[in-house]
Order: C-alpha cells, then sequence, then structure tokens
C-alpha cells in the first residue's frame, strides 16, 4: 500500500495556518528584502517599492561606507603605545558598545543562571519563593528596569549617596556618568533582568536528566562537580544553544534598556545600532536602512548555526 504525500498529511492543518503564513511571509520576510534592497538608495522618506523609486535612487555601498566611517556608529583608533609596556586599543561607537553587551551578558547571564539553576536542582526548602524572587525581575519591562537602576546609580541620590551619608566619604559609584564605564552599569542592568529567566532554563534542563544517571555517578564515586561538567552538561547541549540564541538576539536588539537607564549618554558613550537607527531614520533613512541591514546580519551569525544544527540534525534522521 504507498503512503500518502506528506503535503497532504493534516491538510485542515495546514489551510487553517495558511493566513499566518501568508502574513509572516508578507510582513517579516517582504519588509526584510524592501529594508535590504533600499538600504542601497538614498530615500529620504519612506517610499512605496517601485523599481522606478530603486534604479532612481540607486547609489552601491555609499550608505554603508558612510556608516563605517560614521565615528557614531564605529570609531577604532590606531593602537598607541602608553609607557614602556602597556598597548591601548578600543573601539567606541554603537556598534562596539553593542558586541562588549552581548559578550559579557551572554558570558555572565548563561555561568550564573547555570549555577543558580544548580543550586535550586538540590531541592532546597523553600524552593518556590526562590524561584519567584528569581524570576521577578524578568516580568519587569526593560523601561522600568533601566529607571530602577539609573535610580540606584546616580551619583546624586543612589547607592554612592546612600553610603556616603553613613559615613563612607570615599565610596564612589558614579558608573552611568562615566564614558569609560557606563556600558559596564548597563551590563548589570541587565544581567539583574534576563539572569531569572536563564536560570528557570537550565533548571528544566537539570530536571529533563534522567535520575539513574545521577545514581550511577555516585556508585561510581564520581563528585558531583565532575557529573555536571562532564555528563550533565553534554546532556544540556539544546537547552545551552537555545538559552545562547535568546540571550545574544536580545543582546543585538537592546534599545529600552539604554534608553531608559542613559539615553545614550553621557554624549554618546552608551549609544546603541537600535537607537542610532531609531534616531536617523526620518533625518537619513536610506542610512538608517543599512543600519539596520547590518544589524541583521548580526542575527544571521547567531541564528544560522543554531538552525544549521537543529534542522540539520533532523533532515539526517
Amino acid at each position: 500500500m504507498d503512503r500518502p504525500n506528506p503535503l497532504f498529511r493534516n491538510l485542515n492543518s495546514k489551510i487553517a495556518s495558511l493566513p499566518m503564513m501568508l502574513i509572516v511571509m508578507g510582513v517579516f520576510v517582504g519588509g526584510t528584502l524592501w529594508t535590504v534592497l533600499f538600504s542601497f538608495t538614498n530615500i529620504k522618506i519612506l517610499p512605496i517599492f517601485t523599481p522606478k523609486q530603486w534604479i532612481d535612487g540607486f547609489v552601491g555601498f555609499a550608505n554603508y561606507k558612510r556608516l563605517f566611517n560614521s565615528d557614531r556608529w564605529m570609531s577604532c583608533p590606531a593602537i598607541t603605545k602608553i609607557g614602556q609596556e602597556s598597548w591601548q586599543f578600543k573601539c567606541t561607537g554603537a556598534m562596539p558598545n553593542m558586541i562588549t553587551y552581548a559578550i559579557l551578558a551572554i558570558i555572565i547571564m548563561i555561568s550564573l543562571g547555570f549555577l543558580l539553576a544548580v543550586m535550586m536542582d538540590q531541592k532546597i526548602r523553600l524552593e518556590g519563593m526562590f524561584r519567584t524572587i528569581y524570576l521577578y525581575p524578568f516580568a519587569l519591562s526593560f523601561i522600568v528596569t533601566g529607571h530602577v537602576w539609573a535610580w540606584i546609580m546616580s551619583p546624586e541620590y543612589g547607592l554612592q549617596s546612600a553610603m556616603r551619608q553613613m559615613g563612607w566619604e570615599s565610596f564612589s559609584f558614579g558608573w552611568i556618568a562615566d564614558r569609560d564605564m557606563v556600558m559596564y552599569a548597563i551590563v548589570i542592568a541587565g544581567i539583574w533582568q534576563g539572569t531569572g529567566f536563564v536560570m528557570a532554563l537550565m533548571l528544566a534542563g537539570l530536571r529533563g536528566i534522567d535520575e539513574d544517571i545521577w545514581k550511577a555517578a555516585r556508585v561510581d564515586g564520581i563528585p558531583a562537580w565532575r557529573t555536571y561538567i562532564q555528563i550533565v552538561l553534554p546532556m544540556m547541549k539544546p537547552v545551552m544553544v537555545t538559552t545562547f540564541v535568546l540571550v545574544a538576539s536580545g543582546a543585538v536588539r537592546i534599545y529600552d534598556l539604554v534608553v531608559a537607564l542613559t539615553d545614550g549618554g553621557p554624549g554618546i558613550s552608551s549609544d546603541v545600532p537600535s537607537r542610532y537607527i531609531y534616531q536617523n531614520f526620518s533625518a537619513n533613512l536610506g542610512q538608517s536602512l543599512s543600519a539596520s541591514t547590518v544589524m541583521l546580519l548580526s542575527m544571521a551569525i547567531v541564528l544560522i548555526p543554531w538552525i544549521r544544527m537543529e534542522f540539520g540534525k533532523k533532515s539526517q534522521a
């Protein structure tokens, strides 16, 4: 007996989901293509896509050259020598700021979230209460988080002021007013916001580990820390990859936390690509679209390896 064509399996479900698929294709895929195509033009206002508009305004890679020549987007001065042995090389601008935030957020959030999940997995008392406390910041919007941490880090009336009023006159914590430290202040707020969510993902992965594995490890006399590193972590690879993708994509799209916490300041020392795009959207749409395309490529660098890993295994199976 011939097997039915897979195309006609669950036909009613596929027909029901067809409008949603068309909307996704039209809005998301169409919008992405529109953004990429018009990033090669010198348009100043939102156009309706016509081939004539694109041909008349075509400027090639001029927007991208102007973008990467902009100090606000990226500035990497030459390496300079300071003293006898020390060297200085520091890129500034929206793109380096985003990369700094992404690297620190990914490393610290995943590490701290995993450690918290390991602690919660020990069947501690009041686990539900602690889980709620850790997850509570994630329930807040980034706007609220930004305003709260702006108050905490304010040199005038935040933590620095409180410590000095208690007698510690030398205490200093004015990171949001320091050009060199302001991005680290944003990282702290972002970690406070997102670590609880990472912990929940890791805890779900840990609870999915078969109890017989733990029993076998104890029988063999394997220390708990080696069990986690050599056995549990490799088994949690899908959870780790998913967590990495979520944290990395959130870091690339960071906007509201920066606006609420520093509004890109001091000056533009904490500017990020999303804020750069928003502020240039009305003044220079073509360059704004080129910056959006660069962000799209940044997201693709994160997502494509994950998609290949997830769907490549299924196709091979």
